[in-house]
Order: C-alpha cells, then structure tokens, then sequence
C-alpha cells in the first residue's frame, strides 16, 4: 500500500484506536514516525511503543494511554500536509491551547516539542499539533 502522508496515517490511527478504547495500536515503522512517538512518549501523551516484526515487515506497537477512562490525547491534528507544508520560525511558534499542548517540530536539530524548539532557539517544519 503506497501511502503519501505516513505520519497522517499514524495519527488517524491512533486517534481511531482511541476511540474505540483499545490499549494498543499498530502501524508501519519508519524513522520520523518513531522520532515522533519520542516526543509523545516524553511529553507523557503514550505509555511507550515498541519495534516488532511481523510476517518479515517491521512495525511499531504503540501503548495507548488513559486517565480515568478516557484517552489522554484529547486532539491531534496533522499541521504540514504534503500539498501544504507549514514552517515557524523559533520566535513565532504558535501556542496551543495556551501552552496546555504541544507542537511537533521537525527542525535541522531532530523531531522536538514547540517547548524545547523554542529554548534551542530552531524553527522549522510544524508536524502536528497535540492536546
């Protein structure tokens, strides 16, 4: 299966998953996917993933997190899509939900949150938007 956005098709996994209660998820590896589920899993958004191997093709197991029955992520949107791609510089990272989300930022320094983009001084391209 050809996909064009991957990290879309991971976040609308995950999403889905969510919403039918399900403790785990599974989606194809890649290496910006799993740089991402750092972020997530650093900002206390996941429990955590893993790298398995299924039927000679690597995937990632990603543990889905809840607080009191509900999903912690309450919204996640994809920001820079392949036919319209979004850049911030370091001063004009935008804020969301006042500071109660996050940002991911794929910058020249790796995959990081708006918060440590913001303290490295680096912009660049607005992955996604998590709250």
């Amino acid at each position: 299966m050809n996909l064009n956005d991957p990290l879309g098709d991971m976040l609308t996994r995950i999403r889905n998953a969510q919403q039918r209660g399900r403790s785990t998820v599974a989606t194809p590896a890649s290496k910006l996917r799993a740089r991402v589920l750092d972020v997530l899993q650093s900002e206390g958004y996941i429990r955590g993933y893993t790298e398995v191997e299924k039927d000679g093709k690597h995937e990632i197991e990603i543990e889905l997190k809840y607080y009191d029955g509900a999903p912690v992520i309450s919204e996640v949107r994809r920001i820079s899509k392949p036919g319209r791609r979004v850049y911030s510089g370091s001063k004009d990272i935008p804020l969301v939900r006042n500071g109660l989300g996050i940002s991911i930022l794929s910058t020249p320094k790796g995959v990081m949150s708006d918060n440590v983009a913001r303290e490295s001084n680096v912009g660049g391209e607005i992955l996604c938007r998590v709250s």
